[in-house]
């Protein structure tokens, strides 16, 4: 097995289709002529893409192997598209995966069906279980993932797994599993179907599954995944897998023993670029990844944010992703905002406009609290900066990664701090006082960062503004951040870098 190597950050997308600088990012390395623009392994490309293009070749699992470090598109790279849908499938293809996870479930009149969980409660709303349910039952449904994605993503239909397969089985990985363990013999009948079956579709399942015997004698290549409380079962089962899973909170040493068995290793679940790098150290074969647009390149995707979208942009995310969908800020389409309404100390990272590499920049941003101030005029709101990678900055809680932050208090009072990793208060660099803040009103912010030098500056009145003279931190990465559990939401617009 070729040995893993770093990830190449992708140029831009500059047209209907991805560079091939990009497809060397996703893992398409040693694939002859891959370029996936106007292409037949393109789904629903654009019409207008150039029609001498040559069609890129179909993928096949030696050649995902041949290309790692490769990524995944976990449940159809859900931070970005309502997972487990056509759609997720479709745009992850479209991105530039060469693997798709699926997790399939039996209805109870034998349709299988693309969905994680065993009910459906927590992506549509409504609570049926599936292998309860008819699929005519289950087609009424939509996920529905607005709470997380933001208002304007579109709830979705669940799929067939044959309409998942007809589209993608000729031209990609997949990556499937009974997540119902009581599916085996009917999926793999229907994976048998497929011409070249056995070269692009992969049998997934927990270590402990039962089903592994019934895989192997059809020929199918298999993953066995091992959760963390199943690391001590890897001498024992590990021999009948033809590749292994990892979850992303393992040890290295756990995670390093794993690849040193010498099977390729997969990593599940990766959001973020800093988790990335560290698995592609370990020797980690591939990953899962959840937001794949945004761990498949380290440029950024633009120099403004995409709030009057009301999607949330590939790379922006809350600090806290396991924490349930609650901790997604609400975006508004309408009028371009973001408002961080969670009871927490919080931060929302900017990843869509990160890392910025210039070593003079500005950043702009307007913030209120649009409807009372916190009670205690202490507290504050403001922006994080000059993060090395994306790894969580919230303000007053210990981080792994230091920085500087700028606040605002309703006393109209700035501060910029300065704060080391580990530590939860920050050391004051500067202050400026300006006109008290109002409830309901924008204010607007510019942070100058040069080589040897940060300016901070309110711009919506009086044109204030403070200077330190600091070097420490000059990463990329920069956050917005609302710096307690008090109520009072705080809102952001017109996030800029200048």
């Amino acid at each position: 097995m070729k040995a893993a190597q770093p990830f190449e950050p992708m140029t831009p997308r500059t047209g209907p289709g991805l560079s091939r600088r990009t497809l060397l990012a996703l893992g398409a390395v040693g694939v002859a002529g891959a370029a996936l623009a106007g292409c037949t392994a393109r789904v629903n490309a654009d019409q207008n893409a150039d029609a001498t293009q040559e069609p890129a070749p179909a993928h096949t699992i030696d050649s995902m192997l041949a290309s790692a470090p490769f990524l995944v598109a976990h449940r159809g790279s859900w931070d970005n598209w309502p997972e487990h849908t056509m759609t997720a499938y479709r745009e992850s293809v479209n991105a530039g995966a060469v693997a798709l996870e699926i997790s399939v479930c039996a209805t109870s009149d034998g349709k299988l069906v693309c969905h994680h969980d065993l009910n459906t409660e927590r992506t549509t709303g409504t609570k049926l279980v599936i292998k309860d349910s008819t699929y005519a039952q289950l087609s009424e449904l939509r996920v529905d993932a607005r709470a997380w994605l933001g208002p304007q993503a579109e709830p979705e239909e669940m799929p067939l797994l044959k309409d998942v397969l007809d589209a993608f089985a000729g031209t990609h990985v997949l990556f499937i599993e009974d997540k119902q363990g009581t599916n085996a013999k009917a999926l793999l009948d229907l994976m048998d179907k497929y011409p070249d079956s056995r070269s692009r579709l992969i049998w997934k399942q927990s270590a402990e599954a039962a089903q592994i015997a019934a895989v192997s004698k059809r020929g199918y290549t298999s993953w066995g995944y091992f959760t963390t409380k199943q690391l001590d079962l890897v001498p024992e089962l590990a021999d009948q897998f033809t590749m292994l899973g990892v979850h992303h909170s393992a040890s290295d040493e756990d995670i390093a023993a794993m690849v040193a068995t010498g099977k390729p290793v997969i990593c599940w679940e990766v959001h973020t670029r800093v988790l990335r790098d560290r698995l592609v150290k370990l020797g980690v074969s591939g990953q899962m990844a959840a937001n794949l647009p945004y761990l498949a390149s380290d440029v950024p995707a633009a120099t403004t944010d995409s709030f009057a979208d009301g999607v949330r942009a590939a790379g922006d995310l809350p600090w806290a992703v396991g924490a349930g969908w609650d901790m997604q800020p609400k975006l508004s389409a309408p009028s371009g905002t973001l408002l961080m309404v969670a009871a927490a100390n919080s931060s929302y990272r900017m990843g869509s406009m990160s890392p910025v590499t210039r070593e003079v920049y500005s950043i702009q941003f307007e913030m209120r609290w649009p409807n009372t101030l916190p009670a205690d005029s202490t507290l504050h709101a403001g922006m994080a900066f000059g993060q090395e990678d994306d790894r969580p900055y919230r303000v007053l809680i210990p981080s792994e990664v230091g920085g500087y932050h700028l606040v605002i208090r309703p006393t109209g009072e700035m501060s910029l701090l300065l704060r080391s990793p580990g530590e939860p208060g920050g050391l004051r660099l500067s202050s400026q006082d300006t006109e008290p803040v109002k409830a309901g009103s924008w204010m607007s912010f510019k942070i100058d960062i040069a080589p040897d030098s940060i300016r901070y500056s309110r711009l919506d009145g009086a044109g204030w503004s403070g200077l330190a003279s600091d070097r420490k931190y000059r990463g990329g990465y920069f956050s917005l951040c609302r710096n307690y559990p008090e109520d009072a939401p705080v809102e952001f617009r017109s996030i800029k870098v200048v």
